[in-house]
């Protein structure tokens, strides 16, 4: 982590830190935004999920990409840690496997900006109850 030296970099990172946040502020409308979860239960953190989701938590940022990028717990496809589950709006969600940096930017890159699909899906074995 970098160190704040002076009151301009303090306000700057207050912005940007608020400017995060506001993108959870809108409870009435989250298909208007990518939803990514990154397991992170043991084996997810034993596999590298917490760099992963700070990787693309920074990098949708950067790219200025409306999401919220969050963690869950087991999602029960330890064998491919670390996993995520993308949901574009107005799409189902697809899950991932053996999720690393570059399979990250991949997954902006193609699946996220252009709606391919990229290597690595995972068939889903569970529905969300409404």
């Amino acid at each position: 982590m970098t160190r704040i030296k002076s009151l301009d970099e303090l306000k700057n990172k207050r912005d940007e830190l608020k400017s995060a946040l506001s993108l959870l502020d809108d409870p009435d409308n989250p298909d208007r935004k990518v939803q990514i979860k990154v397991a992170m239960a043991t084996c997810g953190i034993a596999s590298g999920a917490r760099s992963i989701k700070d990787f693309l938590t920074a990098e949708l940022s950067k790219r200025n990409i409306p999401s919220v990028v969050t963690q869950t717990g087991c999602m029960g496809y330890c064998y491919a840690e670390p996993t995520i589950e993308v949901k574009l709006p107005g799409r189902e969600a697809v899950i991932f496997g053996y999720v690393d940096r570059i399979k990250a930017d991949e997954i902006i890159e193609k699946y996220i900006k252009k709606g391919e699909l990229t290597e690595g899906v995972i068939p889903r074995n569970y529905s969300t109850i409404d």
